[in-house]
């Protein structure tokens, strides 16, 4: 499989469909707008947070599809027949990377051969932070990934930052970075220039249509930005437990304190001993609020919170029960910072 960089994409020729168009039919492909519809080339997409960036800069061309919809998540997801026929059908497809659809690695290698092929980890400009490990994260020293290009980047508070390496956990094979990128508006920016860069490549023919909606987008993620900013302000120095360590980029942009997780990976259920630990660290730290998400189960939740004066409250990363569409990723992010606002200010 071919990973493709910036404009070192690897680029193939639109097969043309199974059936012959209809002369009759013709007409209705005749100019919307600027372009007709048949000429959108075929663009799959992994999950909903992708998808929505996608969506975004495709408008005016086409619609991306998506793999990972409804409210599946990555980390537990199987790919089925009908995701198989998408990505062998596909011009272009984009996605985080191995490191969060790792079931995506050898389908893109045996059905994706004939696609470009973007992994949104590669994008250049991400603030890449590391893999924290244990119930409670403990401090290090060492410091994320900037790319100087980007530009971007504000030191956030200090404790965003801190990790704890243990290196246990099977993502790590892909590279020793947390992989919930999108969840700092400027990530999404650098991934959005990526995305852009690789459709014009794709699609020459709608580069300007890309371009112009890509700048709109880059202009609505900057408000974006400065709104998260003042929603979490006043609760940003209040513990709370999260789930899973999904949100340290949120964190480090936004300088909150999530103080630990329930598991470090959602696919593994938590023993008897951690939940003991964060139970005490709820205590301990007097977290305001522990965290549950939609996809997992929120049983282990309230053993997590029982006997103390914390409460339950539900933040959604990867967007299980938001609408696909260019407007999911905003509602994503403004979801996060609400219920994370309501519940750590007592609403």
């Amino acid at each position: 499989m071919k990973r493709a960089l910036g404009p070192a994409l690897k680029i193939s020729a639109l097969r043309m469909p199974a059936l012959a168009i209809p002369v009759l039919a013709i007409p209705t492909l005749l100019f919307s707008g600027t372009m007709r519809a048949a000429d959108a080339p075929v663009v799959v997409t992994s999950i909903k947070p992708i998808h929505s960036l996608v969506s975004a800069i495709m408008q005016g061309v086409g619609e991306p599809e998506l793999i990972v919809d409804g409210a599946a998540s990555p980390h537990t997801y199987n790919l089925k027949p009908s995701n198989a026929r998408a990505l062998q059908d596909a011009k272009v497809i984009f996605w985080v990377g191995p490191g969060l659809e790792a079931f995506l690695e050898k389908p893109l290698q045996a059905l994706g051969s004939d696609a470009s092929i973007a992994a949104l980890d590669d994008a250049p400009g991400l603030v890449k932070l590391p893999f924290r490990e244990g119930g409670a994260f403990e401090a290090h020293d060492d410091a994320p990934e900037h790319d100087s290009a980007s530009g971007h980047h504000e030191a956030e508070a200090a404790h965003g930052a801190e990790a704890d390496h243990d290196h246990g956990h099977d993502d790590h094979d892909h590279g020793a970075f947390d992989t919930h990128l999108w969840l700092d508006p400027m990530n999404a920016k650098a991934m959005a220039t990526m995305i852009t860069t690789t459709l014009v490549a794709a699609d020459p023919a709608n580069a300007l249509t890309y371009q112009g909606n890509a700048k709109a987008l880059d202009d609505k993620l900057d408000a974006l930005d400065t709104e998260i900013k003042g929603m979490v302000a006043p609760v940003k120095d209040k513990p709370f437990i999260v789930f899973h360590d999904a949100y340290q980029y949120f964190e480090h942009r936004y300088g909150i304190r999530v103080s630990g997780s329930i598991t470090v990976s959602p696919e593994t259920i938590p023993g008897a001993e951690r939940v003991s630990e964060i139970h005490r660290k709820v205590g301990e730290l007097g977290a305001t609020c522990v965290f549950a998400e939609p996809q997992f189960e929120p049983r282990l939740v309230n053993v997590v919170i029982e006997g103390t004066r914390a409460k339950s409250g539900v933040l959604d990363p990867e967007a299980a029960t938001l609408k696909a569409g260019p407007d999911l990723y905003f509602n994503l992010m403004r979801g996060i910072a609400n219920n994370m606002k309501d519940c750590l200010s007592g609403a």
